[in-house]
Formats: C-alpha cells, structure tokens, sequence
C-alpha cells in the first residue's frame, strides 16, 4: 500500500514524537537504529519530511530532529505520507494502471473506491501525537 520510503518515513515520525515527549531530539543514527532501517535511507527520507515541513532539523551539540511546534499536536499520517508518496495511495489503481479512471476503470476500480476512501478516512483523522502516546504506553511497537 505505501512504498518503503513512508513506511520508514512514518515510523520515524512516530519514534520522532515519542522522543520528544521525553525530552530528547533524537539523531539520524538513533532513527535509524530505533525503526531498523538503513541510515543513508533514513537521511533521505527525513530531509524529505523536513523539506515538506512535516519534522524539523536541529543543528548543534543537543541538536537532532524534532517535531515542529506548532503541528507538534495536529500532525496527522495523511500529512506524512503526502509528503514522500504523494496523492498516489488515494488516487492510484489497484492494479497499478495509468489509465485507470470512472470512463475507463480496471476490474477492482469501483471496489477499491471505497478501500481508498477509507484509508483516507483513517490517514487524516489518526494524528501522530496518538500514535506516540500508544507507543509510549507500551502497547505497541515500532521494530519487533
């Protein structure tokens, strides 16, 4: 469903959050030791986050990455994953077609509609503040 850039790009976000709530900016290294993803991979993707305005970069000796303040409490998954995948998972075809569309639709178009609209649902509504508190509760993982 999302490549593995939003993946990654997601659970760094998440692991971004979670660390902020205890105090700390964490560094490239830490990122990608925490969501088990190749650094140089991981540099990539948070300069994307950073460049759309998703996380911030803090330079210095207690610098790292953080979230921005003032979306620190509304950022949502929908935002993260528009910024490396784009609009594709809400408009692409299942079937991975160019041509997909109401006029000329593949034979999963009118039932993927509504798998799209759902996720769309949950992308906008789940913010990554919950995603971190969950996390910090214990209840769940970001790398088993």
């Amino acid at each position: 469903m999302f490549s593995k850039a939003c993946e990654y790009g997601i659970r760094a976000t998440v692991f971004i959050a979670k660390s902020e709530t205890e105090g700390k900016n964490p560094s490239l290294k830490e990122i990608a030791k925490d969501i088990d993803s190749p650094e140089a991979f991981t540099s990539k993707i948070l300069q994307k986050l950073v460049h759309h305005k998703v996380i911030r970069s803090i330079r210095g000796p207690k610098g790292g990455f953080a979230m921005i303040p003032e979306k620190k409490n509304t950022l949502t998954l929908a935002e993260v994953v528009d910024a490396i995948d784009g609009d594709q998972v809400y408009s692409g075809c299942a079937l991975g077609l160019q041509t997909c569309s109401e006029e000329k639709p593949c034979p999963l178009h009118h039932k993927f509609k509504g798998v799209r609209n759902r996720l769309s649902n949950l992308l906008n509504k789940t913010t990554i503040k919950k995603l971190a508190e969950d996390l910090n509760k214990g209840d769940y993982y970001l790398k088993i």
